[in-house]
């Protein structure tokens, strides 16, 4: 619902407010909005974005005629210009999610650092690599310095700078070790794929829970890119592992089940869509493999389908009720679980 000055100050003067007071909401709602959409802040992020793929994904191969050292001093000079301007304008400028973005580029800057010492070095923990290119594109245990520096790197410059988008390069890096790991733990560039989705997975959850952490301890939202990479490393895993066993199949679909559930525990939606995939998924197996010559099948779950579509309208109109009843129901654990009662 839109609300325009006029209207508040009204609304405010009929509920007895007097008009000093109206005007500090409103002053507080303006403040609320400005970190919300407006081709202000989309200006900010699309070009920090363009910053981030320009020195990550689609670096080319012409940067290695500059040699290791040559990367890393470059990439050095753009942290520190990044880091300097996003603290001029955090600090002094007031403007937080401008300088808020631009330490979020130097930050991003941190692998492309380290890649060029270890190219010059020719230190690298496993096997030696090429182009920085590949860091996008390869499962290597070559790369983990490099994500664990950019980690260490976000966390700190978060001590300092409570801005939520911070928390990107720190998940993102987090996800990519999900995947390097394996080569690690292996001790060879040889591994199976299904090593690879069971660390995956492993990863995947302990970042879900650290995120859930997270998402307790702070008013700001710092856990939404842990959440999401953590559902990609879990969730994507556990989708690619290969069984034939239809009791797994099921207990796959019932763990979407759960984090359909969750989602609506702790009103993280990131939950619902990846559940929902999953569902279909699972659906998509049984349509097409178990009940492939089935008439019944399809119509069966028609009727499921407007089933549930019904009870979402009997929801809508009587949600306030329902949920309360919910909340008589459910164990105290159950609805101490959404992070709004945060710890703090």
């Amino acid at each position: 619902m839109k609300i325009s000055k006029s209207k508040l100050l009204d609304a405010c003067s009929k509920a007895g407010l007097d008009n000093i007071s109206a005007k500090k909401i409103w002053v507080e709602l303006e403040k609320e909005n400005s970190s919300k959409f407006n081709i202000e802040n989309l200006a900010y992020y699309f070009g920090a974005l363009i910053i981030m793929s320009s020195m990550g994904w689609f670096m080319t191969e012409a940067w290695d005629s500059i040699g290791g050292l040559g990367i890393s001093f470059l990439g050095t000079i753009y942290f520190v210009i990044f880091l300097i301007f996003g603290r001029h304008l955090w600090f002094i400028k007031k403007l937080t999610i401008a300088g808020g973005l631009l330490i979020t580029v130097s930050i991003w800057m941190v692998p492309l650092i380290i890649f060029g010492i270890e190219k010059y070095t020719d230190l690298w923990p496993q096997d030696s690599q090429g182009s920085f290119q590949d860091y996008h594109v390869w499962i290597r245990g070559s790369w983990i310095i490099m994500e664990i520096a950019t980690i260490i790197a976000g966390f700190i410059a978060l001590k300092f700078i409570r801005f939520p988008f911070l928390s990107f390069p720190i998940a993102f890096s987090l996800w990519y070790l999900s995947m390097d790991l394996t080569p690690i733990l292996k001790g060879s560039i040889d591994f199976s794929w299904e090593q690879k989705q069971l660390v995956s997975i492993y990863f995947g959850l302990a970042l879900l829970l650290f995120s859930y952490f997270i998402d307790r301890k702070f008013k700001d939202d710092f856990a939404f890119w842990g959440y999401l990479f953590g559902l990609l490393a879990f969730w994507g895993g556990l989708s690619l592992l290969n069984s034939d066993s239809e009791l797994n199949k099921f207990f796959y679909c019932l763990i979407n089940f759960v984090f359909i559930f969750l989602s609506v525990i702790i009103q993280r939606r990131v939950f619902i869509i990846f559940g929902s995939i999953g569902v279909f998924y699972y659906i998509g197996h049984l349509a097409f493999k178990v009940f492939k010559d089935s008439l019944l099948f399809p119509i069966a779950l028609s009727i499921l389908g407007i089933i549930i579509i019904f009870l979402g309208i009997k929801y809508n109109r009587n949600k306030e009720y329902i949920e309360r009843k919910l909340v008589q129901l459910l164990p105290p654990f159950l609805i101490n679980l959404n992070p709004n009662k945060r710890d703090n």
